[in-house]
């Protein structure tokens, strides 16, 4: 499986923030559509960005316990760097757990569907 690139992952991030914000109950930012805005487009470039890079450090980190539990640990990762998305913003508001795992899920969704680096091009000999 091909590494996506940092703008995939802010991307996804962005879109997975809009989405928890508009269908997660408990989750809301403060403040005009200009406010809104700006916070979530600052909130996804660092998610994606710790997605791009303290994700995997964690991940290598948490091996060992990610081969004991099976993967479920990587749920405990998602969740926690949301977490401090919702820590690093003081306007964007996750209350409650319920509200954050389901944030975790939107944007883990948002993550997967996004695509893959490109392919190398095949150059045509013609």
């Amino acid at each position: 499986m091909g590494k996506k690139s940092i703008l995939w992952n802010v991307s996804a991030s962005i879109i997975g923030l809009v989405l928890a914000v508009l269908f997660v109950p408990n989750v809301w930012i403060d403040g005009d559509y200009i406010h809104n805005g700006k916070t979530i487009l600052f909130a996804g470039i660092v998610l994606g960005l710790l997605n791009c890079f303290a994700k995997p450090i964690l991940n290598l980190i948490t091996l060992p316990l990610r081969i004991l539990t099976l993967g479920l640990i990587s749920i405990v990762i998602n969740i926690l760097i949301v977490w401090a998305i919702d820590i690093l913003f003081p306007s964007f508001h996750i209350k409650g757990l319920t509200a954050l795992v389901l944030t975790s899920v939107v944007v883990f969704i948002a993550n997967a569907v996004t695509p893959n680096k490109k392919k190398s091009r095949m150059s045509s000999a013609s």
